[in-house]
């Protein structure tokens, strides 16, 4: 949701009518295949269920993601017809394709990183999740960050047993729960994720996949979607823009890039940190993350940003890959949809300083874009003229992205200086 973050790529729960400006109604949120005709599943769930409307359906086509489609009124049949009916006009589907055929999957070893704090509830769904997955080569770390009590540590260990390792980092931020797992990890890659999500069955299977199929490749990030739409706050975030990075798979690096001016700069156009993967020894060649960064610091954000950042510096590839695709619950309230929008402008800001900290040598290319970038993110934090993003919670939500726009770099030093002064 940062200026960073959002991404025009795709299509979006924005456009559907089920998301309107003051819409108090919940939303459910469901799983459609084209190729499974009449039959919805929850996020992450093993479903079938029967919804009603209004839904918002994530459409697939023989397990890829296609985008987002809205259906409101009728029977769970009318339901189903009316989003395949849209799906098909609006992704040019004149017949389903047969599906693509599979590869001998690669199974590299993955340890999943899951940081937790105070939120035991959340935690329980994110692993059964996990547990669900399909893939036959993973361990699950559940890293504690500064924990009131000790309710994730009885849960993971009187719940999970040894299905799930769990380990406490006694200093808060992400930047540091992560390292802290990355310690403890020992597979080929490093997947994390957040206590916020529910992943997919397939996605640990998808993030391989991304680091097979190009050795260069250092960094996997994937799909976002939400989890659950109850809330105005939740709806808000959605018609922001969400954690969306669209649906086509995409990798960039130095020696191939894009046509963006702001390239590598834009970080957040490549994905987000409660979806992304590393190959284990590229991480702990760059010392991990900065602790500086992140939620949890005065810095707010800006781990992930930097992480992807360092990896596409040091000459690595980093792939997008929509099938690696995980369900996001949303800030239910509007103060923390309030301090979330501020965060992720902070996180922004703490990022370009800290890549300038990091990777000094980087910073002729940065002064050369500064003008062209302040002047895009301005644009950006502003909000897009259209009718179906330009809302007043929009606007508000882009001008505290602004705000911590401007926060960013203060709160990166005020971090560093926090950190030296805690060394023994």
């Amino acid at each position: 949701m940062s200026v960073a973050r959002r991404a025009p790529a795709g299509p979006r729960a924005a456009a559907d009518p089920v998301l309107p400006e003051r819409a108090h109604t919940p939303v459910g949120v469901v799983d459609v295949d084209l190729a499974r005709p009449y039959e919805f599943r929850p996020p992450a769930g093993p479903g079938p269920i029967r919804p009603t409307a209004p839904v918002l359906a994530l459409v697939r086509l023989h397990g890829r993601p296609l985008g987002l489609v809205g259906a409101a009124g009728g029977s769970p049949e009318d339901l189903w017809r009316s989003v395949a009916d849209t799906a098909r006009r609006r992704f040019s589907l004149s017949r389903d394709p047969s599906p693509a055929r599979a590869s001998a999957p690669a199974s590299p070893s993955i340890s999943v990183i899951v940081a937790t704090h105070d939120r035991p509830g959340m935690l329980r769904a994110c692993l059964e999740s996990l547990l669900r997955v399909e893939y036959r080569n993973f361990e699950v770390i559940v890293v504690d960050n500064a924990p009131g009590d000790d309710a994730a540590e009885r849960l993971v260990r009187g719940t999970y047993g040894g299905r799930v390792r769990y380990v406490r980092e006694p200093v808060a931020g992400l930047a540091r729960a992560h390292n802290r797992g990355l310690a403890a990890a020992r597979g080929e890659i490093a997947a994390f994720t957040d206590d916020d999500t529910l992943v997919d069955p397939g996605w640990l299977a998808a993030l391989a996949e991304g680091f097979a199929q190009d050795p260069r490749v250092g960094c996997v990030t994937g799909l976002i979607v939400p989890a659950e739409l109850e809330t105005p706050a939740q709806a808000a975030l959605e018609r922001h823009g969400g954690f969306a990075k669209g649906y086509t798979p995409r990798v960039w690096s130095l020696h191939h890039p894009p046509r963006d001016p702001l390239f590598p700069f834009t970080t957040g156009r490549f994905g987000s940190g409660t979806n992304m993967a590393f190959r284990i020894a590229t991480l702990r060649a760059l010392g991990g993350f900065d602790p500086a960064t992140g939620t949890g610091t005065p810095a707010r954000g800006g781990d992930d940003l930097l992480a992807f950042f360092r990896v596409l510096a040091t000459g690595q590839a980093l792939a997008y890959r929509p099938q690696a695709l995980v369900w996001h619950r949303h800030r239910r309230t509007q103060d923390a949809l309030r301090a979330q929008a501020f965060g992720y402008g902070a996180g922004l800001g703490a990022y370009l300083t800290g890549a300038l900290v990091n990777e000094p040598r980087m910073l002729p290319a940065l002064l050369r874009r500064l003008p062209r970038g302040i002047r895009y993110a301005l644009v950006q934090a502003r909000g897009k003229a259209e009718a179906a993003t330009n809302t007043a919670r929009s606007r508000e939500l882009s001008r505290l992205e602004l705000c911590g726009l401007l926060y960013g770099p203060v709160g990166y030093l005020r971090s560093r200086r926090r950190n030296r002064s805690s060394r023994p």
